[in-house]
């Protein structure tokens, strides 16, 4: 199985779980920046995951350029994940924000419905990591995850 992991990342947090990502020991397995490939070479991949850092409960600027460029049906039988990563809603302080953030979700569900809209074969909810601040680090144990999410999820397909 071939999966393309791609990603976009502000402070390094997002390339470092779509980099543990990576580190799967599930077929063959390799990360770009979407500034590194175009949609037409998705076609070669059994599997594509998509993730963003969640900026204004939405995927980044880059993320949503690169799913808008995927024609209708572009990635019809190719399956597909979306993760993102997010600041734990239960370190945020203040109640408003928390409503808000709660409310307004995260990027991952985004990412998901682009995929399904461009045909994309969804087996997985998307899947979040935790960031403990706007600029991280990553939340203790984070990486692991990212890399056991993807072995389970390239063992349902």
């Amino acid at each position: 199985m071939k999966t393309l992991v791609l990603y976009e990342s502000f402070f390094g947090n997002t390339a470092q779980i779509a980099q543990a990502m990576g580190k799967a020991t599930i077929g063959e397995i390799i990360v770009r920046q979407y500034s590194e490939v175009n949609w037409e070479e998705i076609r070669s991949f059994d599997f594509l995951i998509v993730g963003s850092p969640t900026r204004g409960f939405r995927p980044c600027e880059a993320t949503k350029k690169f799913l808008k460029s995927i024609p209708e049906n572009g990635l019809k039988e190719i399956k597909v994940a979306a993760f993102d990563t997010r600041i734990l809603i239960d370190s945020i302080k203040s109640k408003a924000l928390k409503f808000i953030v709660d409310t307004g979700g995260y990027a991952a569900k985004h990412i998901q419905k682009s995929l399904i809209k461009k045909g994309g074969v969804v087996l997985v909810p998307p899947e979040g990591f935790f960031v403990s601040d706007e600029k991280g680090p990553l939340t203790e144990g984070e990486l692991d995850r990212a890399t056991q999410w993807t072995e389970k999820l390239l063992t349902c397909g």
